[in-house]
């Protein structure tokens, strides 16, 4: 009897499929975890592989992937967005450049939180501010148990809203839900930022990627048909969903299938940026993180 296959993916317009009755990749019943937020699904995949399927942040990957620990990615794109918008003040609060930063405490809710990864990139590539010239107050560790972080950061008590409402911190690097959900308008750091998020976008040529579509190494290996069907039907589902876009906003740009010019950027960006900020202490290339979906599928 065919085995159930559990899948931990946030319920977005492109993976609705995923819970419906008949969807039976290699003929396996899919079961579809409820993790709310999708990022509490995160460190069960990476600590005990608890999932046959995951989305997964980025950053958790290239950390999970350093550790040794046996998940394969699948050039699926999930979820992603431009984050020059993503480094905000409580209104009200003197302003201030992204360069004056230096020397200043600024929250996030882990170090090796994905949005923060883009955040500290583009200070490091805009501004010339180092990631180790800010202290980064955090409120949960890495999913990934191995990683050790930088001496630079520290742990608070709370949700990085009230860190930053109760002026603990100068700035806070907020994520898609955070920023989606706050109360009132948060200011953001980077002026112009809109300009500013299309000029990044030109120039490297990507929209920074936040999620992946993992799986585990030994279902990968063992039932390479049945992964080739779940790698599929999501790309069927983003292609769809782009398609139906006239005019696609950074999200729904973000989302890729395949191994394009655009996912391949910005997987080595990111790469990049986790070397830059010590997400990542071992160099590593793109063909390397996809080498698992290369031999077996491809």
């Amino acid at each position: 009897m065919a085995r159930t296959l559990s899948v931990a993916v946030k319920t977005y317009p492109h993976t609705e499929f995923a819970a419906a009755p008949g969807f039976a990749p290699g003929g396996h019943r899919v079961e579809v975890a409820h993790a709310d937020p999708i990022y509490r699904a995160f460190a069960p995949m990476v600590r005990e592989l608890r999932y046959d399927v995951s989305e997964l942040a980025l950053a958790t990957f290239l950390q999970a992937r350093e550790a040794g620990v046996p998940i394969a990615l699948l050039p699926v794109v999930l979820s992603g967005d431009f984050h020059h918008h993503s480094l905000t003040r409580w209104p009200g609060s003197a302003g201030f450049a992204p360069a004056d930063l230096a020397g200043k405490r600024v929250g996030v809710r882990a170090y090796s939180q994905t949005t923060g990864l883009w955040v500290r990139g583009i200070l490091h590539e805009e501004y010339g501010l180092d990631a180790k010239d800010v202290t980064w107050v955090t409120t949960e560790g890495p999913h990934v148990a191995e990683y050790a972080e930088p001496a630079n950061v520290e742990r608070t008590e709370g949700k990085v809203l009230d860190v930053l409402r109760r002026g603990d911190v100068s700035a806070a690097v907020l994520g898609p839900p955070a920023l989606d959900g706050a109360e009132g308008p948060l200011v953001p750091v980077i002026p112009d930022w809109r300009a500013a998020e299309e000029a990044w976008g030109e120039r490297h040529g990507t929209v920074p990627i936040n999620h992946l579509l993992t799986v585990r190494r030994d279902l990968l290996e063992a039932e390479p048909g049945t992964v080739a069907e779940l790698y599929e039907a999501f790309g069927t589902r983003i292609e769809e969903r782009k398609a139906a876009e006239a005019e696609p906003g950074p999200r729904v740009r973000a989302l890729r299938f395949g191994i394009t010019d655009e996912l391949v950027a910005g997987l080595q960006i990111a790469i990049d940026y986790a070397l830059q900020q010590n997400v990542i202490r071992t160099p590593v290339t793109v063909a390397e993180l996809l080498d698992d979906f290369s031999r077996h599928l491809a």
